[in-house]
């Protein structure tokens, strides 16, 4: 969502590279060019202005004038500005001192606030909550069926005493499923209510009569991403119609410029909580300012990477797979079953493109990490498994044969049976050598990481002697010249033509003893 802003502001802090000091011009055209691409990413114009002021500002101060770099503090001013306006530290969920916590969401139709429901139960129930979704949406067609399916993909339970379409009383139902809720021993409940095209009064009254049924501990605003200003106004609207506790953004994972998402905390005061991006439930995860701020400036963001790693690795199977590179076979006892499972797992953490772009600097290669075919971690894993298990253990067997009846079980060409094959033995012997200590091959040894696999000592190279000459005549003469010259040196002394040691009245010349103090 944030291409188009995160290249035009890595372009513009490219043309500050290599400047031991920022003019007053310097820092004018840096401003004017952030401020070009905050409006055409769709920032409202007020946040425009009050966050290009305090990047002057800042720009023109202490901290830069005096700085070794001032490109890099005025990289550090933008993104620590970019942190405030997305509403500074990360904003968590409140819990009720007495279960059940009611959770609330409000927001347009077709921002996504059933979905949402399903998803904030998802993850509310991995911190091991026992949340409840209540359809409290009973005018929009099918509304209710739908809140029971997600909430059967969730693993989640549902009150749905209603059947919907026009039929029902919101507000009744609100109401009963607190009780249900303690019944049936639920710590949050979360209710799903219904939205409009537009804002209008009926929409606004059912909306504050179900808050004041149930009265939620949070209320939270489901934005969709994508609607650009209209997402600002309509915030304003239910900020003074309902009122609202926090922000949650939906659709994260479109292609639109995304100004909302910039906009919607410094306008309205509330800070955005949650954030979805994909369709997926596991595509939701708590609003982070600061790694937000981190991904539109191209540096990544490597806590949130951690994190999911985190979730999809056990720490068990990591300290096997890492016993297994380190044994003294060289990484053989790391099989084609062992890499079968580790990109197993790596898929679970979600898709290859998002991953790789939680690293830094992989703005750059945006669009070959957009062209990754995700399919090819299927054909991969088609490959192993048509494999017989002593194949997988010892890969070295397979041959011609072996790979004609391999490609034929898993419906690939020959030739991508040899290549798997030989990408698993280059893999594990990176991984192998990296896990010993040894670097990255083909890497030259660095402080700390190891010596490459081509680091030797470094030989000493031989001077080579004086030639003798192929003439047997001349070549005499020139042994009786080196013979003559031995004797001659060996009268007057020893080696560099000092006296020999029987010289008891040797001394160093004047000029030696003054060197030598």
């Amino acid at each position: 969502m944030f291409d188009t802003l995160s290249d035009r502001l890595s372009a513009t802090f490219k043309n500050l590279r290599g400047k031991g000091r920022l003019s007053e011009a310097d820092i004018d055209a840096t401003a004017r060019e952030i401020r070009i691409a905050l409006l055409e990413a769709d920032v409202a114009l007020p946040v425009v202005r009050a966050f290009i002021a305090n990047v002057k500002e800042r720009a023109r101060g202490s901290e830069v004038s005096q700085a070794l770099n001032p490109a890099q503090q005025v990289v550090k001013i933008v993104n620590e500005e970019l942190v405030s306006i997305l509403g500074g530290e990360t904003r968590r969920l409140r819990f009720a001192k007495t279960a059940p916590t009611v959770i609330m969401l409000a927001g347009l139709q077709g921002a996504g606030k059933t979905t949402l429901a399903g998803k904030l139960g998802l993850w509310l129930k991995g911190q091991g909550h026992s949340p409840l979704l209540v359809a409290c949406d009973l005018q929009r067609p099918n509304a209710v069926n739908q809140l029971s399916v997600v909430a059967e993909r969730a693993g989640v339970a549902v009150y749905a005493p209603e059947p919907g379409n026009g039929v029902g009383d919101p507000v009744q139902v609100a109401k009963d499923s607190i009780e249900f809720a303690k019944a049936k021993v639920h710590d949050i409940v979360i209710v799903d209510t219904a939205g409009r095209l537009g804002i209008d009064q009926e929409l606004m009254r059912q909306a504050a009569d179900i808050r004041d049924a149930v009265s939620p501990d949070e209320i939270l605003f489901v934005v969709d991403a994508m609607i650009g200003q209209d997402a600002v106004n309509t915030a304003e609207a239910f900020r003074d119609g309902v009122g609202f506790d926090g922000v949650v953004l939906s659709k994260l994972d479109g292609d639109a410029r995304g100004g909302a998402a910039l906009s919607i905390a410094h306008v309205t005061g509330k800070q955005v909580m949650f954030a979805s991006n994909g369709e997926k439930l596991e595509d939701f995860d708590a609003f982070h300012p600061d790694r937000m701020a981190s991904r539109i400036l191209d540096m990544g963001d490597l806590l949130t990477l951690i994190e999911q790693a985190e979730k999809t690795f056990s720490q068990e199977e990591a300290a096997k797979m890492a016993s297994k590179l380190q044994s003294s076979k060289g990484g053989k006892d790391f099989t084609l079953d062992d890499f079968l499972a580790q990109m197993e797992q790596v898929r679970k953490m979600g898709s290859i493109s998002k991953l790789l772009g939680m690293l830094p600097g992989m703005g750059q290669i945006k669009d070959q990490i957009n062209n990754i075919d995700e399919r090819d971690i299927d054909r991969t894993a088609a490959i192993i498994k048509s494999m017989t298990p002593k194949e997988r253990n010892e890969p070295t067997i397979i041959n011609g044969s072996r790979r004609a009846r391999i490609a034929k079980g898993s419906g690939v060409e020959v030739s991508a049976v040899k290549s798997l094959v030989e990408r698993f033995f280059e893999a594990r012997k990176m991984m192998s050598k990296m896990a010993q200590g040894g670097g990255m091959p083909g890497m030259p040894g660095m402080p700390g990481m190891g010596g490459g696999p081509g680091r030797q000592k470094k030989q000493v190279k031989q001077a080579k002697g004086k030639r003798k000459s192929g003439n047997p005549m001349k070549r005499k003469a020139e042994e009786a010249a080196a013979a003559e010259r031995r004797e001659q040196a060996a009268a007057q002394g020893g080696a560099f033509g000092l006296p020999a040691q029987e010289d008891k009245n040797f001394e160093l010349p004047d000029e030696f003893k003054k060197f030598m103090g």
